[in-house]
């Protein structure tokens, strides 16, 4: 049988690439003496996975700095629970609040897996909770606001790790181990700055000073790096290039496209390369 091509993330992710899928094979494609990549900022797993099925014949590592893999372990109970709370919002209209009395039945439904440790509360709250907005816990879910968003059909992540080795580690440990490799190519999706974090397993880990150190470390590498215009990181660097000679992103390719939160807030999206 033929494995499944992922053009998005199995399971809902915040930052999650899909949009720039196109664009990345595409460079991925004009890539030259590559035997290893390494995605340092691993997220949901989406861009390790198409590197892996536009490079086969390269050594792919996802580093799951969030345990994206413990919500995949758990896609058969996720649907079972989304099956459970489905009848719960039949009549009740596409987009429109949940009652509470229906809020209550679903949050009994969720403590009743809770206590299997079968939740995944990022995946329900695309189906729970107003487009954009994600919880991570039952005490978070049960503050919120319900409306019907239910996703139609089962997740499925079948063959989504084949061939990807898995890591967790700090990047700068798993970058330090392939750093002599001139075949590496880094791939680096760090969280943005001046955007929303908190999907993210820590909240505060993210600085400026450290997109500055991710910066620094890759300058003689290989690397496709993704940012947001919202950081003005570039504006940074071509200052700090201009008055201090750092060579920060030099002979690096741009692209760029716009990205929507939802309904009411967009961001320009950047893929920087140097292959």
């Amino acid at each position: 049988m033929k494995e499944k091509k992922y053009t998005g993330s199995p399971l809902p992710f915040r930052g999650s690439k899909r949009y720039y899928v196109k664009r990345f094979r595409e460079v991925l494609q004009q890539v030259g003496d590559v035997d290893t990549i390494v995605d340092l900022f691993g997220g949901s797993g989406l861009l390790a996975r198409v590197a892996k099925d536009t490079l086969p014949h390269c050594r792919v590592i996802y580093n799951d700095f969030d345990y994206y893999v413990d919500r995949l372990a758990k896609i058969c109970e996720t649907n079972a629970l989304l099956h459970e709370i489905a009848p719960l919002l039949t009549n009740i209209q596409r987009d429109k609040k949940v009652p509470p009395e229906v809020k209550r039945k679903a949050l009994s439904l969720m403590l009743e897996y809770q206590q299997r440790g079968e939740v995944d509360y990022m995946t329900l709250s695309a189906s729970l909770l107003f487009s954009g907005n994600w919880v991570q816990s039952y005490e978070q879910m049960a503050k919120q606001t319900m409306y019907n968003r239910m996703v139609h059909g089962d997740y499925d992540a079948t063959n989504y790790l084949n061939g990807l080795e898995v890591a967790h580690e700090d990047y700068r440990t798993l970058f330090d181990a392939h750093k002599n490799n001139k075949r590496a190519l880094f791939v680096l999706d760090p969280p943005y700055l001046q955007t929303e974090i908190t999907a993210y397993k820590e909240d505060t880990y993210w600085q400026l000073k450290d997109y500055l150190d991710v910066l620094t470390l890759i300058r003689q590498t290989k690397y496709v790096l993704f940012t947001s215009g919202k950081s003005q990181i570039l504006e940074l660097c071509q200052w700090l290039n201009q008055s201090y000679n750092a060579g920060l992103l030099k002979g690096s390719v741009k692209y760029e496209r716009n990205s929507r939160i939802n309904n009411f807030a967009a961001y320009k999206d950047i893929m920087i390369a140097r292959i």
